[in-house]
């Protein structure tokens, strides 16, 4: 006998006695946050409970109009899940249709009813002879679920039925809304706002699902988007947020099926599950970046997106997935260091070098906080007269009574906050010594001190060179700023020419030293010029009569002069090479042929004896030539 059979639940206050405990029990899970499932579950088992003669059903409705199961406690496993994916329609058995046309439906013999004839095989065999099936909509109308009663023998529901059902449907909708609610919320808390993409705490998340994971089932890229701080300090920060944007998508696009993640400001990270897509990561790595290289509008400006890649596979040797973040992040900075644009996949001896080079830095930190650098000076001279006519400052790191070259901590300047600290020392260092000298009376020309890709990425180089010679109460005019044809070409950053132009518009020269090592050719002098030259060593120990160094220095010399720049050779060692170098045109020159870098006093003693308008003797050659 049914609850709503028995005498004593014939309505009145025992009837509301029961729904109330019902309600409750369901309220309660409610607010306390259980899940959807088991909430939905447990009201089913309830209801079962106080009405034995039903089996009680919870479908879901998707946004596609599928239908899913939710809770079913006493149906068949077999049924439940030959109903996932049914989809709504005027003829989709009682919760299909239900859903469909967002009305009750009931039907008291699904054998013979026609909205169940493409369904009944699923039912019959299990005994389910009736269904009464009610929509739940939600706040706009849309059927988001179904609460049904299946039967046993054909017939409808009796009024009680129909009272518990009311409560029921009341009751799912709550719970379906809060479910929802959480989902959204949950969304927002692990999606990035300005691009849709999984967050970093999203990210974390995902990371430490991966844990236990086999070898090899997983890659993690990170990724700098490189000319996003170029484009918020040009353009503004609504072409750069247009600029994240259009990345982002690009990316997802381009790593699919892989999750991709905005993780900081100018920070992508994408995780890969697909294990084919391991065996080359470099393909898929170059797929992102030829997706990222079409120029796209970001606020009514053309942009190119550009970014830099570091990778790292799940591979026996990492003790989890630290281990792995932290090889993507290696892979990452050492992607940085060789030339943005790229990809780094990590590998063994990768982490070596990553602790070396942050030894070096350390080092090198340690010096410049313990006042421990020092400027010394390589003289460039008229190769007819012997005259000097300028310098070129080195950096040297003291350690006790021995002095470091700047080669021996390069790896060390790679940081750009230790980098653009070096620079500013080595200016403070010139700017002093320029002074005493000017003191002395010499007549003195210039300094050429060298400065890296962080200098004129940070944009300030001409404002610490300004305050220091200001400090010093030295004019501009005796100062060069020398940048190596590596850094010249910004491999591609387009940051580092337009430093490049706004230097020179402020009055302060610049010199393209190791001139014919990298990429760099005279027609690039056209766009972004430059006031002195410096033909590498390379060229100068391969000059041979009609060779062609020789041929190649001549070119460059004649070239030059008409664009109005001059020219340094560099590394000169032997009278053959001046005499070559002076044949073909070349002017100026240094290296150790007149003399190497050398200290303040030395250089001090140098200048008072042969800079340029001096009165002196010859100055007697390192290989005794006069």
């Amino acid at each position: 006998m049914s609850l709503s059979e028995n005498p004593q639940y014939q309505g009145g206050s025992d009837t509301v006695s029961v729904l109330l405990h019902l309600q409750n029990t369901i309220l309660k899970m409610i607010a306390k946050g259980a899940g959807l499932a088991p909430t939905c579950t447990t009201l089913c088992v309830e209801v079962e409970r106080i009405l034995p003669d039903v089996i009680c059903s919870v479908l879901t409705v998707d946004v596609a109009g599928l239908l899913h199961p939710l809770a079913g406690p006493s149906l068949p496993e077999a049924y439940s899940q030959a109903l996932d994916g049914l989809s709504v329609g005027p003829l989709a058995g009682s919760c299909g249709t239900a859903a469909y046309l967002k009305t009750e439906i009931t039907v008291v013999d699904i054998e013979t009813d026609v909205r169940w004839a493409q369904f009944k095989h699923l039912a019959l065999p299990h005994g389910l002879r009736a269904c009464w099936s009610s929509p739940i909509c939600d706040a706009d109308g849309r059927a988001i679920a179904t609460f049904a009663f299946y039967y046993r023998n054909a017939r409808g529901p009796t009024a009680f039925e129909r009272e518990v059902v009311a409560n029921c449907v009341n009751l799912t909708q709550i719970a379906i809304e809060r479910h929802e609610r959480v989902l959204e919320h949950q969304r927002r808390a692990f999606t990035d706002a300005l691009t849709g993409c999984p967050n970093r705490a999203a990210y974390h998340a995902a990371l430490s699902k991966l844990e236990g994971a086999a070898v090899g089932s997983w890659a993690l890229f990170v990724l700098d988007l490189d000319n996003l701080k170029v484009v918020n300090d040009t353009f503004g920060h609504h072409a750069g947020d247009e600029l994240l944007q259009i990345a982002s998508d690009r990316i997802s696009a381009a790593v699919s099926p892989g999750r991709t993640f905005r993780v900081g400001g100018d920070e992508f990270a994408v995780i890969l599950k697909a294990t084919d897509a391991l065996r080359d990561l470099e393909k898929i790595a170059d797929e992102v970046l030829s997706a990222l290289s079409v120029a796209a509008d970001c606020g009514g400006h053309s942009i190119v997106p550009r970014a830099t890649i570091g990778g790292a596979a799940f591979s026996p040797d990492d003790a989890g997935v630290g281990s792995v973040r932290q090889n993507a992040d290696f892979a990452l900075y050492h992607a940085k260091e060789t030339g943005r644009g790229g990809f780094v996949r990590y590998w063994a001896g990768l982490r070596s070098n990553m602790t070396r080079r942050m030894g070096a830095i350390r080092d090198l930190s340690a010096a410049l906080r313990e006042d421990r650098i020092e400027a010394h000076y390589q003289p460039i001279f008229r190769l007819d007269t012997r005259e000097i006519v300028g310098l070129e400052a080195l950096c040297r790191m003291r350690i006790g009574d021995n002095l470091v070259s700047a080669a021996s901590f390069h790896e060390a300047t790679a940081d750009a906050q230790v980098a653009t600290s070096l620079t500013a020392r080595m200016m403070t260092l010139v700017a002093a010594d320029l002074r005493r000298w000017l003191d002395l009376g010499i007549p003195f020309q210039h300094v050429g001190i060298n400065v890296s890709s962080a200098d004129l990425s940070g944009g300030a180089v001409g404002q610490v060179l300004a305050a220091a010679l200001e400090r010093e109460r030295v004019p501009l005019t005796h100062v060069i700023l020398e940048v190596t044809e590596t850094v010249y070409m910004g491999r591609g950053d387009q940051a580092i020419q337009q430093a490049i132009r706004a230097l020179r518009a402020d009055g302060i020269r610049v010199a393209l030293d190791d001139f014919g090592t990298g990429f760099a050719s005279l027609t690039h002098l056209l766009t972004v010029p430059v006031d002195v030259i410096k033909i590498d060593k390379l060229f100068v120990d391969h000059l041979e009569p009609d060779g062609v160094s020789v041929t190649i220095v001549e070119g460059l010399i004649r070239t030059a002069k008409k664009m109005g720049i001059r020219i340094v050779a560099e590394g000169i060692e032997t009278e053959e090479q001046v005499e070559q170098l002076r044949a073909i045109g070349c002017a100026l020159g240094q290296g150790y042929i007149f003399s190497p870098a050398v200290n303040r006093e030395t250089t001090t003693a140098l200048l008072l004896g042969h800079a340029q308008g001096i009165a002196r003797a010859p100055i007697a050659t390192r290989s005794g030539v006069g």
